[in-house]
């Protein structure tokens, strides 16, 4: 990693896991695999600002820590890249238990549960989905009646306008988020998240 961390992919350890790490590399991750429209690509990094947003929009009051965990719920692709659902289920459960270590591994570094609870599990997927909808309408293609069949309607009260960010801004904005999110679990940012406040 450009940190200089050495990150073990078979046995990941959170002591080499870093903020910055994860930002730079999602912010160069592309949605869709680069298929959309614009000058600049979608990146992860952005997605997962804007499915932190949708998140606490569906759940108002949403605790920080599982703002955090919505934050950071593609936070794996930094490492293996993003991939679509249908190559991931065809790779198998190979695959789906070594993105649930380095999840895992990257859930402890940040102090969040290793596993997430599956109520919180379910609502960040709504809020994948919601975000899924108005990337794939608005820089994928997609029309609405096939962007509803596929992800469903997003939540109600909620629009969004994406304009894709350059990497350089998509980064910085997601480690901003992360700061701000991590003051208000109480752990404190940057590259000395293990110690509390």
């Amino acid at each position: 990693m450009l940190s200089g961390r050495r990150l073990d992919l078979l046995d990941p350890s959170p002591f080499d896991i870093e903020i910055e790490d994860i930002a730079h590399g999602l912010a160069r991750v592309a949605r869709w695999n680069g298929q959309t429209i614009g000058e600049h690509a979608f990146s992860v990094a952005q997605h997962s600002l804007v499915v932190e947003e949708i998140a606490a929009h569906i759940r108002p009051g949403l605790e920080p820590k599982w703002r955090l965990a919505a934050l950071l719920h593609d936070a794996s692709e930094y490492v293996i890249g993003d991939m679509i659902s249908p190559f991931k289920s065809a790779l198998g459960a190979g695959y789906k238990d070594f993105e649930a270590r380095l999840e895992a591994a990257i859930h402890v570094r940040f102090q969040l549960p290793p596993k997430t609870p599956q109520t919180i599990k379910t609502l960040i997927k709504k809020a994948d989905r919601a975000c899924a909808f108005y990337e794939a309408t608005q820089l994928a293609g997609f029309n609405k009646r096939e962007s509803l069949q596929i992800f469903g309607a997003p939540p109600a009260g909620y629009e969004l306008i994406i304009d894709p960010l350059p990497a350089s801004v998509a980064q910085q904005r997601y480690l901003d988020r992360y700061r701000v999110l991590a003051e208000a679990v109480g752990i404190l940012p940057g590259a000395d998240a293990w110690h509390t406040e």
